[in-house]
């Protein structure tokens, strides 16, 4: 199983449960939405640090597209989340094809705060265009065991989604 990987913490809870399900799991990380770049690597170190201590064989693509994220993004308006779980799970599912995996899921159905059916939805579609099966997991139910989890390792957790759209999102609520 090839698991996109958004960050460390949203991945301990479908780590879990897809290893309890007797399921062989490769990381995957791939999110040139998050910035600023200093947040980009604290979520990378983190989530390399977790996959030492969980034994989580792990792909980084560590390509910073700033400039072609941003003007994307922009254009997609208040959709521009669509954009982004499109552009890193269609990588995903590239590589998962170039790897041989048999299927790919993500973690990003793992958060209560992005838009499950359009990830969903998505992850089908690709499904269909690489020929690689998409599993199908609603992560949510493990929301708190693994914020719980997290804290006892005191795992790095950032406060908003990645991009700086989201970032700018979580003061002006406050």
């Amino acid at each position: 199983m090839f698991l996109h990987i958004c960050c460390a913490p949203c991945s301990i809870y479908p780590l879990k449960q897809l290893r309890d399900e007797g399921i062989s799991i490769h990381g995957y990380f791939y999110n040139p939405n998050i910035h600023p770049y200093t947040e980009f690597q604290k979520r990378l170190k983190t989530l390399e640090h977790y996959a030492k201590i969980t034994l989580l064989p792990l792909t980084i693509d560590d390509d910073y597209e700033l400039e072609g994220f941003l003007r994307s993004a922009l254009e997609y308006g208040k959709d521009r989340c669509l954009f982004c779980y499109r552009i890193r799970l269609e990588k995903a599912f590239q590589k998962a094809v170039e790897t041989s995996a048999n299927a790919v899921t993500t973690t990003l159905l793992y958060s209560k705060y992005q838009r499950h059916d359009a990830i969903k939805t998505i992850c089908m579609d690709l499904s269909d265009q690489y020929g690689i099966d998409f599993l199908y997991r609603d992560f949510r139910i493990g929301w708190k065991e693994g914020i719980e989890e997290s804290t006892k390792l005191n795992m790095y957790r950032q406060n908003y989604c990645g991009c700086i759209f989201s970032e700018r999102e979580r003061f002006i609520r406050k």
